[in-house]
């Protein structure tokens, strides 16, 4: 019986900074910098220690052009190990690696083939009957659909397609190389190897066609295990495929009711419980969580007014638990019980500010200066942060209500 196995994998976007995180240990932010590195690092020890006998990528091997030949020269050290064990890489180029996009350059070892983007080229590997098909994308944007141009499968021999895709369109990506699983599969391939979507998925099993998703997330966009995939083939046929994970560095969100919290400390013990199954990190895994807190509760107004030291106090509580669980972002979404109003003192007891302040942010005015003043904001952030907020004038509301709750607990005097 004829049996290999390859390892899969597509995005890698070296070179993308992790973003989301606030730099407030600098061991934290270089571990947070470098996970992207590492994933890729571990990925390719697995490759080796399994044996595998060829490598893919799907596309967007880095996030864009070179700001130097860094990012690349590691790149071609990883693929030098891969060369080193007799392990040849098989690459396209995506939307953000594309011709035009990268360059620079740096000489690979001649056991790493990047396919063409004129057309779609085929590579076979006559001892294992492999034929592989590929193509890579020549722009940032490309519209058609690439699939079409891929050539017929070779009779009697272990087709595989390579493409970087949005295949069957995810809301969260954008369009490029659109095509349809019926596209894919009518080229009668065993396996197709796709890119772009950053989730893991399995489009179809006869034929195979999975995503892998990327091999490290990069913002609380992008939560839950990253890795890649290694394919089993025995006898002409994909035998299993196995999901292997190597981020160094996982994104969580975490919603905490605090309706039945009637202190600080009650709140703050309710986001620990939380917290808790988010222990098991092991490995030197970071964990990134954006914690939300909901429900209705008196805590409101004062929980808003002191929100730096209530966020000290839950990355402390996620430090009692593991010392690798940081506070991403502290999100708070509660609102005050029904039918109650907060109590100022002082002047501001005299003038309501609770009823100045209502109606206001429905004022067509105000929101528009306001999501004026938030795309600029958003436009004058570095690049990766701005990508994870770049919904920031779509949450106009969230962020009046937090700023509502934040100046009438301050104004009642009243603080964490």
């Amino acid at each position: 019986m004829s049996r290999f196995s390859f390892l899969h994998a597509a995005d890698l976007h070296l070179g993308s900074p992790l973003s989301g995180l606030a730099a407030r240990d600098p061991e934290i932010a270089l571990r947070l910098a470098s996970a992207g590195r590492r994933a890729f690092e571990d990925l390719v020890g697995l490759a080796i220690a399994r044996g595998v006998a060829f490598v893919i990528v799907a596309g967007d091997v880095y996030d864009g052009d070179w700001a130097d030949n860094t990012i690349g020269l590691f790149f071609a050290r990883q693929v030098a190990r891969l060369d080193r064990a007799g392990i040849p890489v098989f690459l396209v180029r995506g939307n953000h690696d594309a011709e035009s996009v990268i360059t620079r350059a740096v000489a690979l070892p001649a056991s790493v083939h990047t396919f063409p983007s004129a057309r779609a080229d085929t590579v076979r590997l006559d001892a294992l009957k492999v034929a592989l098909h590929g193509r890579s994308f020549p722009n940032r944007a490309v519209p058609e659909n690439l699939a079409l141009t891929y050539p017929a499968a070779v009779p009697g021999w272990f087709n595989i397609g390579i493409l970087h895709t949005s295949c069957t369109g995810h809301a969260a990506h954008e369009t490029y190389a659109p095509c349809s699983v019926a596209d894919l599969a009518a080229r009668g391939y065993a396996y197709w190897a796709l890119g772009h979507i950053h989730e893991y998925a399995e489009l179809a099993r006869d034929p195979w066609i999975v995503f892998p998703g990327n091999i490290q997330g990069r913002s609380v966009r992008e939560c839950g295990p990253k890795g890649a995939v290694i394919v089993a083939v025995a006898d002409g046929q994909v035998e299993g495929v196995e999901r292997v994970v190597v981020d160094r560095a996982r994104f969580h969100r975490i919603a905490v009711d605090l309706g039945a919290a009637e202190t600080e400390r009650a709140a703050v013990a309710a986001v620990e419980a939380a917290l808790k199954p988010l222990a098991p990190v092991g490995e030197g895994r970071l964990a990134a969580v954006r914690v939300q807190l909901t429900g209705q509760t008196p805590l409101h107004d004062r929980l808003a007014a002191d929100r730096d030291g209530l966020a000290a106090e839950i990355q402390a509580a996620a430090h009692r638990i593991h010392e690798d669980i940081w506070l991403e972002r502290l999100r708070i979404a509660t609102a005050r019980p029904q039918g109650a109003s907060p109590a100022p003192m002082g002047l501001a007891a005299a003038i309501d500010p609770a009823a100045l302040l209502a109606g206001i942010d429905r004022d067509p005015e105000f929101r528009a200066r306001a999501e004026a003043a938030l795309a600029e904001i958003a436009g004058r952030m570095p690049a990766g942060i701005a990508a994870e907020d770049a919904d920031l004038p779509a949450d106009l509301d969230g962020l009046c209500a937090e700023a509502e709750a934040l100046l009438l607990g301050r104004l009642s005097g009243r603080t964490c």
